[in-house]
């Protein structure tokens, strides 16, 4: 396994992001990993019905992306999630190429955390998430985060 980026490594404008193609078995696998069957995101003829006028993914789908992109590239392994604060701003629909991406906004080195600006945006360059988050980040000589 990788380790990810010591604390002293990042830099405010560090970023990394992931892109991922919504399918319908993204979406079936999501609800049954996480019991959220409402049928906005799984029944068609019920969506059409609503606001959105059609079938959208699950809002925290998109924010499980950003959360990969935290774990696995920056600050990657040995990263843990402290919080974040997300605004959800337009649907995600299936065969949407969705972009999540995190960027160093603020280093707090003596504390080993790092704020993030997060975002999702769809193929078109729409952000349909927004948001922020805080990780702690590894330390030198440590194999595991600390605080």
């Amino acid at each position: 396994m990788t380790r990810g980026k010591f604390i002293d490594e990042i830099k405010i404008g560090d970023s990394a992001q992931i892109s991922n193609t919504i399918t319908e078995k993204t979406i079936k696998d999501f609800a049954e990993a996480t019991g959220d069957f409402n049928p906005v995101h799984l029944d068609q003829t019920y969506a059409e019905k609503t606001y959105f006028k059609g079938r959208i993914a699950h809002g925290v789908l998109s924010v499980g992306y950003i959360s990969s992109v935290l774990g696995n590239l920056l600050p990657g392994p040995g990263g843990i999630l402290l919080s974040q604060e997300v605004k959800f701003l337009a649907p995600v629909r299936i065969r949407d190429i969705i972009t999540a991406k995190v960027e160093v906004i603020e280093l707090i080195t003596g504390k080993n955390r790092v704020k993030f600006k997060t975002t999702c945006t769809n193929q078109k360059g729409e952000v349909v998430v927004d948001g922020t988050a805080w990780s702690l980040c590894p330390q030198k000589g440590r194999e595991k985060a600390i605080s």
